[in-house]
């Protein structure tokens, strides 16, 4: 007798299949259509980061397993980083851990802080790693959900408060924020931290997009604020600051208890990664400030050309004051289900985008809002646009 009718994936993952992102881009290469879906450029960064890369290789630094926490050349970098934008201070030998990722930093800090059946309160809608990073760690998600307000979404702390219960062990908290664009101000992150500090909760916070943040809005590191340092594991990545996300550079700050507690799980998942990759991130965090201006600068226009054009196109477009992306309502377009759209999207009008809703528990309250990506060449955003003209008629 087999076991082949059994079900292989286990309870806790089954209701995770292949990801929006795989389909779509499918879609993409079955019909040539622009890929507006994944968050990746579609040029290389900096050319001396990527010498530096080669420079490793070819001197044999990194060819063979780097050390578990990361190379000290790498660890000091994102320490000196730290305290140079923000003003925190970590030890490069126990506060700071180099991961494959920030996708695997994310895995590691939730399988190494949550018990089974902890609750995570986690900002809805988020990105798709975090539900089954929870789940692998036997936790239970709380969505409190980001709602359009005054043409962005924004949190409402009440609802944030009301979440948190004797049961709630950690605040899973993203900002700039994937996908919706928004990035929680001085103020929203206070009451978070008062929050947690009140309830003696962790917190994961996920700030790979935090040289990506335009006009007027600011990045301040939730450990900034008083009582956090202790209690928080930052996130950070070298793929979207430097558009190197094939490399894989992730890493995590903070006390050293949790560092420690994250280093244990993650040493049994990748052990280590990308190692010619880590020296060439050390010398990209030590780029000068000139360069992030610039980066900042040129994803902005990126931002305001697509953002004008899909608003040409039809759709209600909510502002973007962070990341890669807009995100945008199709019910001025008559469209009410974000997956049929995108589905058909490619063949009326040759662009992948991405439904928001993937991205919720409650599917509903995402269903009207789809996601593009503005990480592109202008050329090739200059091309969708025209595109997309096909939708207003």
């Amino acid at each position: 007798m087999t076991s082949s009718a059994r079900p292989h994936l286990n309870r806790r993952l089954a209701e995770f299949g292949t990801t929006i992102f795989a389909e779509m881009s499918a879609l993409a290469a079955s019909t040539g259509a622009i890929n507006l879906g994944q968050g990746f450029p579609d040029t290389d960064g900096p050319e001396q980061i990527r010498e530096a890369a080669v420079r490793a290789l070819r001197d044999g630094r990194g060819n063979q397993y780097p050390p578990g926490p990361g190379v000290p050349e790498l660890r000091a970098a994102i320490a000196a980083h730290q305290l140079r934008r923000y003003g925190l201070s970590y030890d490069p030998d126990t506060e700071v851990l180099v991961t494959a990722g920030a996708t695997e930093a994310i895995a590691a800090a939730l399988l190494a802080l949550l018990e089974p059946g902890d609750e995570v309160v986690a900002l809805e809608p988020y990105y798709d790693s975090y539900a089954a990073s929870i789940a692998m760690a036997g936790g239970r998600r709380v969505p409190v959900t980001l709602r359009p307000h005054a043409g962005a979404f924004r949190l409402d702390l009440d609802e944030l408060r009301a979440a948190v219960t004797d049961r709630t062990r950690l605040l899973l908290i993203n900002t700039p924020h994937n996908p919706t664009g928004t990035v929680l101000t001085r103020e929203e992150l206070a009451a978070v931290a008062e929050l947690a500090v009140e309830r003696d909760l962790l917190v994961v916070t996920d700030e790979v997009y935090e040289h990506l943040v335009f006009d007027d809005a600011e990045h301040t590191p939730l450990a900034s604020f008083p009582g956090m340092r202790e209690r928080t594991v930052t996130i950070g990545s070298a793929g979207k600051t430097y558009s190197f996300t094939g490399w894989k550079v992730g890493w995590v700050t903070g006390a050293p208890g949790l560092v420690a507690a994250v280093r244990s799980v993650k040493q049994y998942l990748t052990y280590v990664a990308s190692g010619p990759f880590q020296y060439a991130v050390a010398e990209a965090l030590a780029l000068p400030d000139s360069y992030f201006t610039a980066f900042r600068e040129d994803m902005r226009a990126k931002r305001d050309l697509l953002a004008a054009g899909l608003t040409d196109a039809g759709f209600e477009v909510f502002r973007t004051a962070g990341t890669y992306f807009i995100t945008t309502d199709i019910r001025p377009l008559g469209e009410t289900d974000g997956f049929a759209f995108c589905r058909s999207l490619p063949e009326r009008a040759g662009v992948v985008a991405i439904p928001n809703a993937v991205f919720y528990d409650h599917r509903e309250a995402g269903a009207p809002f789809v996601r593009f990506a503005f990480c592109k060449r202008t050329s090739v955003l200059e091309e969708a646009v025209g595109r997309l003209k096909a939708l207003a008629g």
